[in-house]
């Protein structure tokens, strides 16, 4: 019955956010930018094999600039993992029974990764560069059946925090297309958040292909909002991509500031049982968004066990194959 993905989130890039002229976001506990990741290699190991304790199968890993790059070196952070190390963590993963995925986000709002890169968005160097991360990556991580390439948040009140700029509809399209072909390539199915859909619901349903998984995101409990609340939407949205046919894996966060984020996981979960296609479900995936360094390790497992809990409780046939 352990058919579906149940997949963690796990930063080894943390430059998704921020950059040198940026505050810290204080409500996630993080230091103002700094230029390594600092990830600490102990507490990614302790996290992945809690995760094969609490039977997740897949591993989402955030990779951005922490890789070094052949083709791009001015891309990687100085303290960037070498490949053949990267290849030996995914083994790891792998023989704890957890598939390895990259994620890149490309989004205006989260390229910061991207160096110098990020400032010339829609040029042929910028085409050229997003190319040459794409197929490293790839071919790094063994070709892999899924790529998450996130495309969240990019409107102004995100981008203008970061002082960058955004796309308008026919570019962002035309840029989203470039991304899907470049991951296809190498076989690996395009995969991104859905929240483009809350506020441009038609101009999704014309130019976002079936083909492409999408991941809903909503942090805080389920409940009726007031009317013209955005939060509505969110929630509705899982049920919408569904009757519209998209296959999606819902994505819930521990992370604070949320109402309800206690309850979240199980709310989600219950929330997907009861009102969506279980064949369009493809899976589900917790997000703790916080960097993977020794103080925030505690945060990191208590999300894992969030999903855990729900899933025990939800979907308790899911763990009987284990």
């Amino acid at each position: 019955m352990n058919t579906k993905i149940w997949a963690y989130l796990i930063h080894l890039s943390y430059h998704m956010w921020d950059d040198e002229n940026t505050p810290p976001r204080g409500w996630y506990g993080q230091p103002r930018y700094q230029e390594n990741n600092n990830v600490s290699v102990e507490t990614w190991d302790s996290v992945v094999r809690y995760l094969a304790e609490c039977k997740y199968n897949t591993l989402v890993i955030d990779v951005g600039d922490a890789i070094k790059y052949e083709s791009r070196p001015e891309i990687s952070a100085p303290d960037a993992w070498d490949k053949a190390f990267l290849k030996k963590k995914l083994d790891e993963a792998r023989a704890l029974g957890l598939a390895p995925i990259p994620k890149l986000n490309f989004s205006c709002a989260h390229h910061t990764w991207l160096k110098k890169y990020r400032r010339m968005v829609s040029t042929p160097e910028y085409y050229a560069a997003c190319a040459d991360v794409i197929r490293e990556v790839c071919e790094a991580f063994g070709y892999p059946r899924l790529i998450h390439l996130g495309m969240d948040e990019e409107d102004m009140g995100f981008t203008m925090r970061e002082a960058y700029h955004w796309r308008g509809e026919k570019l962002w399209w035309n840029d989203l297309y470039f991304y899907f072909n470049e991951a296809e390539k190498y076989g690996a199915r395009p995969w991104v958040w859905s929240d483009y859909y809350w506020k441009h619901s038609e101009v999704f349903i014309k130019n976002m292909p079936k083909s492409v998984l999408q991941s809903n995101w909503y942090y805080a409990a389920f409940k009726n909002y007031p009317e013209g609340d955005l939060r509505n939407k969110r929630i509705a949205t899982y049920e919408e991509l569904d009757a519209l046919g998209y296959e999606q894996i819902p994505c819930m966060s521990t992370c604070r500031g949320f109402d309800g984020a206690a309850e979240n996981h199980f709310h989600t979960l219950t929330h997907a049982k009861r009102k969506l296609d279980e064949r369009r479900v493809i899976g589900f995936m917790t997000a703790p968004w916080s960097a993977t360094t020794a103080l925030r390790e505690f945060y990191l497992k208590d999300g894992a066990l969030a999903l855990f809990d729900a899933r025990s409780r939800v979907y308790p046939e899911t763990l009987e194959s284990f």
